[in-house]
This record gives structure tokens, C-alpha cells and sequence, in this order.
């Protein structure tokens, strides 16, 4: 079973760019962020007519996020619990079936937080927080369980082609780093860095100055598995090609190949 987390900044101006993606690669399982669609306006039939079933938990404009998925999706939760006033939406939960069983796939689009030392940074702590709050609540369901998506956050050094440059940004922030850290110490695993230790590993590539060209990139998107999940982890991979296509996401897709 594959499945895979993008960063699609607009479905709709990026649609095409899906389909190939979901056509080349054919994932089982698609976390999408940043749609910027309402519910209704999504591209649901487009995804439908290839096989996916689909839910969402869309804004007009900006954020949102969607699961597609190739067999149904089961007991969906939209909104990160715990707030009832945030009105942003940044999280979906779903369950699909893996084999015999069942495993619990999230996507999310967690706050960028800048400028520091704003409400923004101070929302971004706390909707982290809740994060690890309905983390350890699924961890307690013991079934296998990933957050796939957009963290915004750069974990170590080595995530960044240039640490220096982001010294001052809410993605590189200590207290980012430490929520992050307390996130995975809940007993997560980080895919990629799994299956891919070291430098140069790059999911978000901004549009200015060159920087793909240059490979002047960050790793921001992650997929967390829990130890049931990743007991089944048999490989993890980013497509970068699709940074290179006209008119391209900022971000590329993340997978993982789990066993089924």
C-alpha cells in the first residue's frame, strides 16, 4: 500500500498536475494540503472518475485539506478537536482499510507561525499542542496510525540546504523544534529519515531566487507513523519531478510503502 502527502497550493490551478501525479504513480492513499477550496467547489468527480473516493474539509481561498483514497474512507473527523473557536481548516482524519485491517490516516496543514512573536506564532504553539493532544488519543486506539502533511516546521539543521537563513523564522524556531520533538517522543516515527538519513533530503523549494535550481530547499513535510504503522514500513520516497513541471507546486509529494 502507498501512501503519499503533497502540498498542492490550489487544487484547482494544480489539477492537472494531480491527475499525472495520481496517473504516474497511482497511490493508494493521497493526504492533500493547501487546496483552497471550499467543500463544493473541489474537483471531487475529477478524483472519482480515477478511482479515489474523497473527503475534505475545505476553505474558500486558502487552507484546507483532503484524503483520496481508493477504498472508502471510514469514522472522517474534520477539525483539529480541542478549539472549537478556530475557524481554520487545517485538519481531516479518516479511516481506510489496510488489508485485513484498518489504519488511521490524517492530513494536516499545520500553522506557519510568522512573524515570530506575534498571535500567529503564539496560534502556532498552541494548535501543536493540540495536535499532541489528539495524537496521544489516536495512539491509545492501537491502530496503526500516520500524520501525513505540511508541518512547517524544520526539524534539525540538516532539513535545510541553509540553516543560517532561517534562524529567524517560525519554521526554525527552538520552541517549533521542541513541539516537534515532543510529538515524535510520543512514540512516532518520521518516515523519511527512516529511510533517508542525512543532508540534502528537500520537500519545499520556494518560487524566488532560484532555489530549486540551486536545491536551496527545506523539509517541512512529514509523515509520522506510530509503531504499527511503522512495523509495516517497507520504503519512503519524495518525488521531486514534480517540482521541475510548469507551473509546479512549492512543495513535492512525500510517500511511504507500507505492507499490507
Amino acid at each position: 500500500m502507498i501512501i503519499a502527502t503533497w502540498n498542492i497550493n490550489g487544487v484547482k490551478a494544480r489539477l492537472e498536475a494531480a491527475l499525472t501525479y495520481l496517473r504516474n504513480h497511482a497511490p493508494d492513499v493521497v493526504c492533500l494540503q493547501e487546496i483552497k477550496s471550499v467543500d463544493d467547489g473541489f474537483p471531487a468527480q475529477a478524483f472519482q472518475d480515477m478511482g479515489y473516493n474523497v473527503a475534505t474539509n475545505g476553505q474558500k481561498g486558502f487552507n484546507g485539506v483532503a484524503i483520496l483514497s481508493k477504498t472508502p474512507l471510514e469514522d472522517v473527523v474534520r477539525g483539529l478537536p480541542g478549539d472549537d473557536s478556530d475557524q481554520h481548516s487545517r485538519w481531516i482524519e479518516a479511516s481506510v482499510a489496510l488489508g485485513p485491517k484498518m489504519i488511521r490516516v490524517v492530513s494536516l496543514y499545520l500553522p506557519n507561525g510568522n512573524p515570530i512573536g506575534t498571535e500567529k506564532f503564539a496560534y502556532k504553539l498552541a494548535w501543536m499542542k493540540r495536535m499532541q493532544t489528539r495524537a496521544k488519543a489516536l495512539l491509545a486506539e492501537e491502530m496503526p496510525l500516520i500524520l501525513a502533511g505540511d508541518f512547517n516546521v524544520i526539524p534539525e539543521p540538516e532539513d535545510a540546504k541553509r540553516p543560517q537563513a532561517w534562524a529567524n523564522d517560525a519554521l526554525f524556531q527552538p520552541e517549533s523544534r521542541s513541539a516537534w520533538r515532543a510529538l515524535v517522543n510520543l512514540g512516532f516515527t518520521d518516515a523519511t529519515r527512516a529511510c533517508h538519513p542525512g543532508p540534502g533530503v528537500y520537500t519545499f523549494w520556494d518560487y524566488q531566487a532560484g532555489a530549486f535550481r540551486k536545491d536551496d530547499g527545506i523539509r517541512i513535510d512529514h509523515m509520522l507513523l506510530s509503531s504499527q504503522a511503522a512495523d509495516l514500513l517497507r520504503s519512503s520516497g519524495i518525488d521531486r519531478e514534480t517540482r521541475a513541471q510548469e507551473k509546479p507546486s512549492d512543495h513535492v509529494p512525500v510517500w511511504v510503502k507500507l505492507a499490507a
